[in-house]
């Protein structure tokens, strides 16, 4: 990814947000006139929004399905109205710290317990998804390592997030039973911040 593209994206991210207040928002191809040409590379993106520290929204995509603009445009109008959290109101975007993480391909860990898991796992560094068989599933991104430094805390936070019950998250993770099917991938990301 070239690092000159940050700029770029936060500004794609924040104009996608910015411009879908009107009764007809402009599609991606319009906010993409005049962006560069590896903006139409695919690549899977999370966008997330905070005003002042506090999450407004964070949506994204896992596997590069369509192009790096268009998955930024999707994901940040996708973001200001994450099902989670408030709607974003127009007058917020002015005040968004805007963050675009591009995801580089995932890579299965071959976990089997969760000892394995968490020594595996490189804190800071690598953002996990966790799916089982059941049809929980979560992701983490990096950045989740900063307000959650301990990888046992990382992963509890992470299944507690997917909805596995209580009893696999709850107490010491070493020693908790594996769930059904459990996989584990884990991913890097390229971060772009802009402030407000």
């Amino acid at each position: 990814m070239e690092p000159n593209l940050g700029p770029v994206l936060t500004a794609l991210a924040r104009s996608a947000v910015a411009t879908s207040f009107g009764p007809r928002p402009p599609g991606a191809a319009e906010l993409l006139a005049d962006t560069p040409t590896a903006l139409g590379e695919r690549a899977a993106t999370f966008v997330t929004l905070e005003r002042e520290g506090v999450l407004r929204g964070c949506i994204g995509t896992l596997i590069a399905v369509r192009p790096l603009g268009f998955d930024v445009v999707r994901n940040a109008r996708l973001a200001a109205k994450d099902p989670r959290l408030p709607a974003v109101a127009a007058d917020e975007v002015p005040g968004l710290t805007v963050k675009v993480s591009v995801l580089s391909p995932s890579e299965p860990l071959a976990a089997q317990d969760f000892p394995t898991l968490l020594d595996g796992l490189r804190p800071g560094v690598d953002g996990l998804v966790l799916k089982d068989l059941d049809g929980h599933r979560a992701t983490f991104l990096p950045s989740v390592w900063a307000n959650q430094p301990d990888p046992e805390r990382f992963v509890a936070a992470l299944l507690r997030k997917g909805g596995w019950p209580r009893r696999t998250w709850d107490g010491d993770l070493r020693s908790a039973p594996w769930p059904k099917g459990l996989t584990a991938e884990r991913y890097g990301t390229a971060d772009y911040v802009s402030a407000p």
